[in-house]
């Protein structure tokens, strides 16, 4: 089985750093269990990242307004709802996961998101906000904690960070 842990966002765009801060934190020690990879593409361009894996655990941010910044939410495949978008290129997991399926090109069958509420994702600038700067340990806690579960149910291959 192999899992991928994406960390997902831009370094130079605030609390949108936070999926690639994870990813960076988690590297070493996933080191052959995961594959960790960072990047901040998205829609239609995430595609082939996920393609190969068995499990894939994304980390990213989130604009909701219904949680207070720093807010961890864990979310399935499934409940992450379909992005009404102009083309593919904004596409969401669940569009994502059917192109694939429609392409035969595989799409992880376990998908977990863990989604962090931001302040600001759109403003560039270095550095997280003091509440999502917080949530940092819970998010590497959490996918930690994720990776050992699937981990147990059967083990993974491989281990690499790379930017897409």
């Amino acid at each position: 089985m192999r899992t991928l842990v994406l960390g997902l966002g831009n370094d130079v765009a605030g609390d949108d750093a936070v999926g690639p801060l994870v990813a960076r934190a988690l590297l070493v020690e996933l080191d052959g269990v995961a594959d960790v990879v960072e990047s901040s593409a998205a829609g239609l361009a995430l595609i082939e990242v996920f393609a190969g894996y068995d499990r894939a655990i994304v980390v990213d941010s989130i604009v909701t307004g219904r949680n207070p910044p720093g807010t961890v939410t864990e979310m399935g495949l499934l409940d992450v709802g379909r992005v009404v978008a102009s083309s593919l290129h904004n596409a969401g997991l669940p569009e994502l996961a059917a192109v694939a399926a429609r392409l035969g090109l595989g799409f992880p069958s376990q998908t977990v998101v863990f989604a962090v509420e931001v302040v600001d994702p759109y403003t560039f600038g270095v550095g997280l906000s003091e509440p999502v700067a917080g949530a940092v340990e819970e998010l590497v806690q959490r996918v930690r904690a994720q990776v050992r579960r699937w981990e147990q149910e059967a083990p993974c291959m491989t281990s690499t960070l790379s930017r897409r």
